[in-house]
């Protein structure tokens, strides 16, 4: 299948793909629904999260340029500093950028 690249085109491919996005989000909670919550699956599901933001950032920990592997620095210290998530972020989004304005 060949989609156009006019606009028409690139507004189906957004609409479809939100489609498909809400479908898997959506079809996850419904199969969920049907499934008993015990303390293994709770523990899947916790490590589920932890294993797919691990195969995130290790890949540009090692491939990443200097504003990433800037970013993955100063989101860790200040995360392991004040145990909260959102600076961490934030203060990691500045980093890479100011490596990225600074070095060009």
């Amino acid at each position: 299948m060949t989609v156009e690249t006019t606009t028409t085109g690139i507004l189906i491919i957004i609409a479809l793909m939100a489609l498909v996005t809400l479908a898997t989000r959506w079809g996850g909670v419904f199969i969920m629904s049907f499934v008993r919550i015990n303390p293994r699956i709770e523990s899947f599901i916790n490590t589920m999260a932890s294993s797919v933001l691990i195969a995130i950032i290790v890949p540009m920990a090692f491939s990443g340029d200097a504003g990433a592997i800037v970013a993955l620095v100063t989101t860790a210290v200040i995360m392991l500093v004040s145990q909260r998530a959102l600076p961490a972020i934030g203060a990691g989004i500045a980093a890479a950028a100011l490596i990225r304005f600074l070095l060009g």
